[in-house]
């Protein structure tokens, strides 16, 4: 995707592995622009663009008028597969283009005489719709295809001649065969059907990142609601004829989510939200809309899960737009006031479960693998995930700890204020925190922003003794270096309950003393895992995420060769998304992570022979498949896929791999019949 540092096309990201998982037209109204006229007014570079689309002929063809309001040198870029049939600038042929990967670009000269107008007219062919591509493929991928299915114009396939590293706002005519609709971001001003085709004209006034364009035939279905002061704010499902039963739940969830954010935030940024149905497994999120393949929108809680967090990214995101030099703070925000959100309504439960989870994926990254949060822009793989996402909204829960929840939600506010269509980096969001708060943040912001890891913290000592009022216990907390300073939840268990107290643990070793009144039995440290760690062995047991982020990893591939070899090889790939690093499953048990696969007999033998524990009795003789992991006692983490024969090994390889935070799944088919995780311990020292 083209990035810029404004407004972008999100990919769904966590979200999107939930949805996979097995287990778990009317006329526009004559509101108002999608934003003020001041945030319009911002932009330098303004895009006039009419275009013309044949799906069944997979044709496109455009023209577009360029009004750039500045005097320095610009460059024009066109996706290298389309043909400039007329180009020009002011009153000067546009001339030959440079060609970079599958890009054109012309330099434009500076000139001080504004504004400048660049002409374009364009056509070429797209590439056809794949339906067979499974979803991380589907993301990756950026052509722009088309078939009386749908077509997907993203804004990084250079569809458009688009002026490089620039925001710039626009107003698109789309041109479509009858029965067809059009859609992209931004207030659908008009539209019309006649027998010469459809037309639709959309306009975006704020300054943002760029231009995807989706289209299908959709069947549009409307509800108008009033958001904050009063605005009206029309709400659109562009749904496939199959699905277009479930317009009217997904409009109402929609409604809700507004009214959410907007009392919790401020304002909703635009005038419209759009739910758009894709006949891929797609998962993207632009402006007013978000863009939904046709089987996920038919899962029945993605209207309380991913629904919501692409409703939210229209503030964070696409209300204020990233500084992705300095990082992308808007991901774990939104996952925090989203799907973590959603878990505490949920239950206090749910909401330590989704924490844990978030503390097991990143003990399933082996050292070096992470990155600070300052670096993250995207996510492009597991581990990117774990950090962009997952630490950076338990950054976010650490710091509504430490502010309370009230202050917590005015620096937000404010920050939504301050720099509602701007461009806000890190520091900024520090900055309305420090503001409001009146405190000085530097050194919480510094060390959860800019280091790699994670703190790891142990309980090294604690001992009981008899006082006037009751008891004393000493407890003494040691952390690696490099040192944090954390403010760490302990837990005292005494015969009468549970009494929690807060440490403020600054150096290597610190001993604190704390006085209780009943007899204390127990001391555990964070029981309620608020704490962004490393966890210990005990607490962190193996998953199967280990293997699928874990670059040090090999695999064993136990059929010697046909097609079973290749059926576990293409599902080991899949698991991966990595070369693979083979060994020979002659070999001795190799000092690495590993991920061995096999059929039942093969894989028991394999286990025999290295004097490896058996399948776990939860699995044994269950299904037609089971995964599960298995901690070595050289610490080693080992991965095992068995199958029943070829055919149920096959059928893994669209499900398995959303499996991660599972420690043993078992299939029958493809489907998950049975799924969990081994126990955990909590870090705990008994008082004598």
């Amino acid at each position: 995707m083209r990035r810029i540092g404004g407004a972008r096309l999100y990919r769904i990201g966590r979200n999107v592995a939930w949805v996979l998982l097995p287990f778990f037209v009317a006329t526009a109204t004559s509101a108002a622009s999608v934003v003020p006229a001041a945030a319009a007014d911002t932009a330098e570079i303004h895009y006039d663009i009419t275009v013309r689309i044949n799906p069944g002929a997979r044709t496109i063809e455009g023209r577009s008028v360029i009004t750039a309001k500045t005097s320095e040198e610009l460059t024009l870029v066109l996706g290298r597969r389309f043909e400039v049939m007329h180009g020009r600038v002011d009153a000067t042929s546009l001339g030959p283009s440079a060609i970079t990967g599958k890009m054109r670009a012309w330099r434009i000269p500076g000139d001080k005489q504004m504004p400048r107008r660049i002409e374009v007219h364009w056509r070429g062919e797209l590439s056809a719709l794949d339906t067979s591509l499974d979803h991380p493929q589907t993301l990756g991928r950026n052509e722009p295809a088309s078939s009386d299915a749908g077509t997907f114009l993203p804004d990084s396939s250079g569809w458009y001649p688009y002026i490089a590293e620039k925001l710039a706002s626009y107003h698109v005519s789309i041109e479509l065969p009858g029965g067809q609709r059009g859609i992209v971001a931004g207030r659908l001003v008009e539209e019309s059907e006649t027998d010469e085709g459809y037309r639709a004209h959309f306009e975006f006034p704020a300054p943002t990142g760029g231009i995807d364009l989706m289209a299908g035939p959709y069947k549009v279905e409307t509800s108008t609601m009033r958001g904050a002061g009063g605005k009206t704010i029309q709400l659109r499902t562009y749904f496939h004829p199959q699905i277009a039963d479930l317009a009217s739940a997904y409009l109402s969830s929609v409604k809700g989510y507004i009214e959410l954010y907007e009392s919790w935030i401020g304002a909703y940024p635009f005038t419209e939200f759009s739910v758009v149905s894709s006949p891929t497994p797609t998962g993207f999120g632009m402006p007013t809309l978000t863009y939904l393949g046709i089987e996920v929108l038919r899962l029945p809680f993605i209207r309380s899960t991913s629904l919501g967090h692409e409703v939210l990214h229209n503030w964070w995101g696409n209300g204020v737009y990233p500084d992705y030099a300095q990082g992308n703070w808007s991901e774990g925000l939104t996952t925090f006031m989203a799907d973590y959100a959603y878990k505490e309504r949920e239950s206090p439960e749910a909401a330590r479960e989704m924490r844990r989870g978030w503390l097991r994926d990143f003990a399933a990254l082996s050292p070096g693998q992470d990155a600070p949060l300052t670096t993250f822009t995207s996510r492009t793989h597991g581990a990117t995930q774990i950090v962009g996402y997952n630490k950076a909204a338990m950054t976010f829960l650490m710091l509504r700890d430490l502010l309370g929840r009230e202050t917590f939600d005015q620096a937000l506010q404010a920050f939504w204020r301050e720099q509602r269509f701007r461009i806000a980096s890190w520091a900024d969001l520090r900055g309305a925190f420090q503001t409001v708060s009146k405190q000085d943040l530097n050194s919480f912001f510094d060390q959860w922003l800019t280091r790699a890891g994670a703190p790891v913290v142990r309980i090294a000592e604690a001992k009981r003794t008899k006082s006037d009022s009751g008891y004393r216990v000493n407890v003494t907390l040691e952390q690696a270096a490099p040192e944090y300073r954390l403010r760490v939840p302990v837990a005292i268990r005494t015969g009468e309950g549970e009494e929690m107290r807060t440490l403020d643990l600054e150096h290597g070793r610190q001993t604190f003393t704390l006085d209780v009144r009943a007899l204390p039995l127990e001391v555990i440290l964070d029981p309620d895992l608020r704490l962004f760690r490393r966890l210990m062995p005990d607490e962190a047991p193996p998953i199967l995420r280990q293997i699928m982020v874990d670059r040090a990893a090999v695999t064993i591939l136990l059929p010697e060769s046909g097609e079973v070899r290749g059926t576990a090889e293409t599902l080991a790939g899949k698991l991966q998304n990595r070369a693979l690093k083979l060994v020979p499953a002659t070999d001795s048990l190799p000092s690495a992570p590993a991920l061995v696969i096999g059929l039942e007999e093969q894989v028991d033998a394999w286990l025999a022979r290295h004097q490896l524990p058996r399948r776990p009795e939860i699995v044994r003789d269950k299904g037609s498949a089971q995964a599960w992991t298995v901690s070595r006692s050289d610490g080693m983490t080992l991965a095992v896929v068995s199958a029943r024969e070829a055919a149920s090994l096959a059928a893994l390889i669209r499900p398995l791999p959303h499996y991660g935070r599972q420690s043993y799944v078992i299939f029958d088919g493809a489907k998950a019949i049975g799924r969990g995780a081994w126990p955990t311990r909590v870090q705990a020292v008994k008082l004598d």
